[in-house]
């Protein structure tokens, strides 16, 4: 498993973190103050990476937390199987791999595209 720790108050938007066991990008990161005897919290509101869940985490700021550390590859289309199913190679190692496109994406057989790893699971970007 790929991932890192960090402390909570080296978070910022658009960094990744697991929560649920899941990867995902945070969308919004807010504190709160410290009160008379605790420690300042911080509200974590994030996006599942390869899902699209809306996940919140709520921590104190010195705590730990797993950060996954995502792979952006190259690759190109090998072929198309159907609309939102490809077979794609890596640039890197010339593995094949098929995986799923989303519908608004068009691509043809020789494109080029970026994709996100990270465990075995990909997701190609748009």
């Amino acid at each position: 498993m790929a991932k890192e720790q960090k402390e909570v108050r080296d978070l910022q938007e658009g960094n990744y973190v697991i929560v649920e066991d899941a990867a995902c990008k945070i969308d919004g990161y807010s504190t709160a103050k410290p009160g008379k005897h605790g420690s300042a919290k911080a509200r974590i509101e994030a996006r599942g990476v390869f899902d699209g869940k809306r996940r919140s985490l709520s921590q104190p700021v010195d705590a730990k937390i797993w950060v996954p550390i995502i792979n952006r590859k190259g690759g190109q289309i090998v072929s198309k199987e159907s609309d939102t199913v490809v077979q794609v190679m890596d640039l890197e190692t010339f593995e094949t791999v098929t995986m799923e496109i989303p519908e608004d994406v068009d691509v043809d057989p020789d494109d080029e595209i970026e994709y996100l790893e990270w465990e075995g699971k990909r997701k190609v970007l748009q």
